[in-house]
């Protein structure tokens, strides 16, 4: 049998994983499977279409329905550029906090859900507690659905799942969704004492730029749904983060690329986002082909993420609160995967460690008492999965 370790413990080895979105996964998977198996629990994997990242799940306790799902993601955001002090894959406690990345977001509850795997076996869990731990959630939720689908077929069927990323262990009962367009325009080079005869790829761009713009003020001016109300902002959110385009100052830019996003609130549809933006993306082309009909404009979807909407009477909400004690409203404007384990047909919600201020940053830090409310939290979930 694998020898017990401490939550503390799984941490150092999952942190010691440098597992950045761009690199496999795999050698923290094999750990883990291993881990497991060293306890009798068989894991799953659910690969991805190049064989090099995979998800993994499995299912502690006794084949029957009615248990409680423990998701999170193995990977975390590149430290390039980044100021540490300390080295970032490696965990080093100093001023009651635990330093180094994915210690938040989210290695530190990966490694307390992995810790309560022992205790659910030693107390005999008469509903299952289930681990799932995806690939690629910090570009775009990629790796996950697959899983889900997969654990959804072959699993007996959970009552809720609880999404650990971080929330200071409040109930977060929903989150807005993702929603982005690649966007490359192609103009038509001359002079630009010429311009009237040529197209600006990036003149033409700012034109579907400043429509985001608009559609932020109108949405801003607009009065919000009653769900919408609850985010800050309270409504759906058009932003283009980085644009690349041109050759020189004199020259009409042949290549324009940006990515359109949309932070879309629970009961906007995505789909009528993305079919305003393609009507303007028309509107701007046909402009372009009146002057040049070589020039056009090419939109390809990037990634989508669909929101988490808040549930009446949900399972995973009413369990969240019951074992922490929070019965305050929280909802927050970034992307998890608990959207998808909700189009998945599961009752979820988030509550896990930390702070979601300190994810991403330098120097990325989970507090040690925030640790140790995360380990309570398992250990009165297994005391529920015990009755």
């Amino acid at each position: 049998m694998t020898k017990k370790l401490s939550a503390y413990e799984i941490m150092e080895r999952l942190v010691a994983f440098a597992t950045v979105s761009r690199a496999s996964n795999l050698d923290l998977i094999d750990w883990v499977e291993e881990y497991l198996n060293g306890f009798g629990v068989s894991a799953t994997r659910v690969y991805n279409d190049e064989g090099n990242k995979a998800n993994l799940y499995a299912n502690i306790g006794p084949e029957v329905e009615g248990g409680v799902i423990l998701s999170g993601h193995t990977d975390v955001v590149p430290v390039d550029g980044q100021n540490w002090d300390t080295d970032p894959f490696e965990v080093v406690e100093k001023g009651g906090r635990y330093y180094g990345r994915g210690t938040c977001d989210m290695k530190g509850f990966g490694a307390l859900a992995l810790a309560a795997v022992p205790l659910a076996l030693k107390r005999g869990v008469k509903r299952p507690l289930q681990i799932a731990l995806s690939y690629d959630e910090e570009v775009g939720c990629v790796g996950a659905p697959r899983m889900i689908a997969q654990m959804a077929d072959l699993l007996p069927r959970a009552s809720g799942v609880i999404i650990g990323e971080p929330s200071l262990m409040k109930v977060v009962t929903g989150h807005k969704g993702g929603y982005a367009m690649a966007t490359h325009l192609r103009g038509y080079e001359v002079h630009s004492s010429a311009a009237h005869i040529g197209v600006s790829a990036v003149m033409e761009a700012a034109k579907l730029v400043d429509w985001a713009n608009q559609q932020n003020a109108k949405s801003m001016a607009a009065t919000p749904s009653p769900v919408a109300a609850m985010f800050v902002p309270p409504w759906t959110s058009a932003h283009v983060g980085t644009i690349r385009g041109g050759t020189a100052e004199n020259i009409t830019a042949k290549d324009c690329s940006f990515v359109m996003g949309f932070r879309v609130v629970p009961g906007d549809d995505p789909e009528e986002w993305k079919a305003r933006y393609l009507e303007k993306v028309a509107e701007v082309e046909a402009a372009m082909k009146a002057v040049q009909p070589s020039s056009k404009i090419t939109v390809k979807p990037s990634f989508g993420v669909p929101g988490l909407v808040p549930e009446e009477d949900g399972v995973a909400e009413a369990l969240a609160r019951r074992l922490t004690g929070d019965n305050a409203t929280h909802v927050v404007s970034y992307g998890t995967e608990a959207g998808q384990f909700q189009q998945g047909g599961y009752s979820a919600v988030i509550c896990g460690p930390g702070s979601i201020d300190q994810a991403h940053q330098a120097n990325e830090y989970i507090e040690k008492s925030q640790f140790e409310a995360g380990w309570n939290f398992m250990e009165k979930l297994v005391d529920h999965l015990v009755k």
